[in-house]
């Protein structure tokens, strides 16, 4: 199972952070899923107003994330999923995403949540949306990791007490 042995992180004080999550529109059914986990850690977390903003696709993420973390977001959250099929751009999209999201926020300082599903077939994607059937809930670990890190990064930049 992907899932196995992934932290349970504990975040607190976080309400107060700027939160972004940047979605893309292919794949409808496994999207929904993806924003729905995202806003329920959102509100979890006591994020009771994050800036969704949608994109085209997958490709266009790093983009959008770099805006808004050009814009003082604390945490900015990419959603996408790409299904491989029978043509090398899979393998173009996915790694243009990754590295591109990795360098967001490495350039900026701010913690990009890396939810972007890359599967081989829709089953996979659906089985990690966060629906109720599925097993795995990747939009909500997207925001609790980068919600995290942002408020680790914080703590760590104020004074010692």
């Amino acid at each position: 199972m992907a899932g196995h042995g992934a932290p349970e992180l504990t975040v607190k004080n976080a309400q107060d952070l700027r939160v972004a999550v940047v979605a893309a529109q292919w794949h409808t059914q496994v999207m929904d899923g993806l924003l729905a986990g995202a806003h329920r850690a959102l509100k979890e977390l006591g994020i009771d107003e994050p800036t969704v903003v949608r994109v085209p696709g997958t490709f266009e993420l790093p983009v959008a994330a770099k805006h808004l973390a050009d814009r003082g977001y604390d945490a900015v959250v990419a959603l996408g999923v790409v299904i491989r099929g029978g043509t090398p751009h899979f393998d173009y999209v996915c790694e243009a995403a990754t590295l591109g999201l990795t360098q967001v926020s490495v350039n900026t300082g701010v913690p990009v949540g890396f939810g972007v599903l890359t599967c081989d077939n829709e089953e996979q994607a659906l089985d990690r949306a966060g629906l109720p059937d599925s097993a795995e809930d990747k939009g909500h670990e997207a925001v609790t990791a980068a919600v995290a890190t942002a408020a680790t990064l914080r703590a760590v930049a104020e004074p010692w007490r």
